[in-house]
């Protein structure tokens, strides 16, 4: 009998990858510190995506202790398990296992603010009737201790049922507790019921008989609060006829006159006063200077001033911070492409890496400095807990045009650049105005405007004073102004029509001011620029080599060797396919006053608007000397076959309110499809805001040639 051969591999060589042991759902009210404390448990474990056929993003991370692997699923901050927002919605669906492509939870990481305990507590509570294994993480301790709260947290997990951990995220204080806490969370009873609440136990008692299939009691007491709805409909369909038919008899019985919500949050409420009084002692409260300081920028109009000068800070340092930086990637992506034609000559495949690859890349890139600065700032802001009061104070000004409070943030930050402004709405947590607020966002004065401005206004506007204003800063203040104004328009337009409905009330709990961590700040900064470079990079770069290749093809054999670089490249642009197009699309711009090469030009600039300014050089024979001194000199001696000139003032003013209007930018419809998850929204931004262009541009022109 042959023995069987045995094989020993050395158990440093052997490596085992483990799926997650459990996945845990964080919960917690917005501003109660539950994504610091997501952060900090998960570090640079993440993974960022979006819930099926949602805008809402999901953030998945893993808890690794020496024995475990715990996927975290850092939910939306809710206030109940009562939905009224799209992301309330996505939590609780995804708590009660009801989201699509996501699992159902193993347990609960219930987050709760120690310096909020009385609208914290609502919500664990609800969270603890669920029956899955719960932890309570109580954040902002800190917090509390400095304002003089001292809580019994012995006698809360007595109370509640479940082990509560005090810890600090910002500076990771109890955490090692509590990740311990995490990774056995499986082993943890469920938490027994609290009753705080007897007659709406019976009543789901009572539906529980006739379902057809076994229900959490949990699922029937929310279906008796909230009623019948799209998210609960699998829960009636699983009950009996009789059930079905008697269920809102027995709605009608526990409620009686009183919203349902309304006696839900009264019974809970009560409860809440009885465990604070048995758990939390206040200190006489001592008002600090700080308290004072406080206090004294929550009033309208310090408060706004005082907005308006902390974005004033912002929007100057994104445009004098990211210049620099964009102007090293653009200079880069100049040499990169200047070194690839020395090496391989110029040839069709050079221009494609050096004109395509490379100044497609760059123009993807050359956008995230102002981004990571810009969303350096709203992290810094939101987790100091100042950017829920900017929403608050601006709040009254901003229902006037059908939006809320906390829309000024993105349409300021589009100042500097649409693309992190749009990505900005994520704050906002009413789909309507959310999306209203993307519409509007193109029309505010981006950075990328401001080169064909500062050409065509220097060009042709006269320096001259208008009372103590210079005529050429006038007109630039009133192409902002005219941004602004549309940017507006489109937003109430929009609430009034498409997105007409309900305004949601405003409801916000005002934090804390606290220091925001390092760490977590620069988790969330790295996850943006993954989000901008993996998203909205394909569509820009793909966008980028396609103009490449209608202006450099088909090439031309009949050009003059004699003909200088400049002069060639400007017959080759016309030979072009862009050229072209813009010889066949000139009948229709000619209402405007544009001949074929300024249409070409708005062509090619429909990708990136700031594009135009390389084309003009390019089609009128200026190629590598294009600086605005030249390029202006040619634009202004431009005429037609009959010798006209081809930029008169009536033109150029209508040419820049079609630069103000137009959505002549590649990465800004990306994100707007990254961000309202269709391409509904950005076929219909371009169209509407090329329509409102045109007719600009049209009535300009018509009128100040008349």
């Amino acid at each position: 009998m042959t023995k069987s051969s045995e094989i020993r591999i050395p158990a440093n060589e052997i490596t085992v990858t483990r799926r997650a042991d459990a996945s845990i759902v964080v919960v917690g009210n917005p501003n109660s510190g539950k994504s610091t404390l997501f952060n900090r448990l998960t570090g640079l474990k993440q993974r960022i995506g979006n819930y099926p056929g949602v805008t809402v993003e999901r953030h998945l991370g893993l808890l690794k202790t020496d024995d475990s692997t715990t996927e975290l699923v850092d939910l939306p901050g809710t206030h109940s398990l009562s939905a009224h927002s799209l992301e309330e919605h996505i939590a609780v669906d995804v708590i009660f296992g009801r989201m699509e492509g996501t699992k159902p939870p193993d347990g609960i990481l219930a987050v709760l603010d120690a310096t909020n305990l009385y609208q914290g507590l609502f919500l664990v509570q609800q969270l603890t009737e669920l029956g899955l294994p719960t932890v309570v993480a109580l954040t902002m301790t800190d917090a509390a201790k400095k304002g003089g709260i001292q809580i019994d947290t012995a006698e809360l997990s007595a109370l509640l049922g479940v082990p509560v951990y005090p810890v600090v995220a910002t500076t990771g204080a109890g955490l090692d507790m509590l990740r311990r806490a995490i990774a056995d969370i499986r082993e943890l009873t469920p938490p027994r019921r609290v009753r705080v609440w007897p007659e709406l136990i019976e009543a789901a008692e009572r539906l529980a008989k006739d379902s057809s299939e076994p229900l959490r009691f949990a699922e029937l007491e929310r279906l008796l609060i909230d009623g019948p709805t799209e998210s609960n409909k699998a829960i009636v369909s699983k009950l009996s006829d009789a059930a079905r038919s008697q269920l809102q008899g027995v709605r009608d019985a526990l409620f009686e006159s009183e919203p349902p919500i309304a006696r839900d949050a009264r019974i809970r409420y009560t409860w809440v006063r009885t465990v604070l009084d048995k758990v939390q002692r206040k200190a006489p409260a001592l008002v600090s200077w700080r308290t004072r300081i406080t206090d004294f920028f929550n009033k309208p109009i310090p408060g706004t001033l005082g907005l308006f000068v902390v974005m004033a800070i912002v929007f100057q340092a994104v445009f004098a911070w990211a210049t620099p930086l964009m102007d090293a990637i653009d200079g880069g992506a100049s040499v990169l492409g200047a070194a690839v034609f020395e090496r391989l000559g110029d040839t069709a495949f050079s221009s494609l890496i050096a004109d395509g690859v490379i100044a497609g890349v760059g123009s993807v890139v050359i956008f995230l400095p102002q981004i990571l600065i810009l969303f350096l700032f709203i992290i810094l802001l939101e987790d100091s807990g100042y950017l829920a009061r900017a929403a608050y104070l601006m709040d009254r000004a901003m229902r006037s045009v059908g939006l809320s409070g906390q829309s000024i943030i993105p349409m300021i930050s589009s100042f500097a650049c649409a693309v992190p402004g749009i990505m900005a709405t994520r704050v906002i947590p009413n789909r309507r105005d959310r999306i209203a607020t993307i519409l509007a966002a193109p029309f505010m004065t981006c950075s990328a405007r401001l080169p064909v401005y500062a050409l065509l206004i220097a060009a042709f506007v006269p320096a001259t004073k208008v009372g103590f204003m210079n005529l050429q800063g006038l007109v630039l203040f009133g192409l902002y102004l005219f941004g602004i104004v549309m940017g507006v328009f489109t937003a109430l337009l929009m609430r009034k029509t498409t997105l007409r409905g309900p305004k949601p009330p405003f409801a916000l709990m005002l934090p804390e001011f606290r220091r925001p961590n390092l760490q977590t700040v620069m988790i969330q900064l790295l996850g943006r620029a993954k989000v901008f470079l993996k998203r909205a990079g394909t569509v820009i770069f793909v966008v980028a080599v396609i103009v490449w290749a209608l202006a450099y093809f088909p090439r031309s054999d009949a050009i003059n060797p004699d003909l200088d670089a400049n002069t060639a490249a400007a017959v080759q642009m016309e030979q072009s396919w862009l050229g072209r197009a813009g010889k066949v699309v000139e009948p229709v711009f000619e209402p405007l006053g544009w001949d074929w090469r300024v249409s070409s030009a708005v062509i090619a600039g429909f990708p990136a608007r700031e594009v135009v300014i390389a084309v003009l050089g390019t089609v009128y024979a200026v190629g590598d000397e294009a600086d605005e001194g030249t390029l202006s000199s040619r634009l202004k001696a431009a005429t037609r076959p009959d010798g006209s000139k081809v930029f008169t003032l009536p033109m150029v003013i209508g040419l820049l309110i079609f630069y103000a209007c137009c959505l002549q930018c590649a990465a800004t419809l990306a994100i707007i499809r990254r961000e309202t998850n269709t391409w509904r929204w950005p076929v219909f931004a371009w169209a509407y805001m090329t329509i409102i262009g045109y007719v600009g541009a049209l009535l300009a022109f018509q009128i100040g040639s008349a």
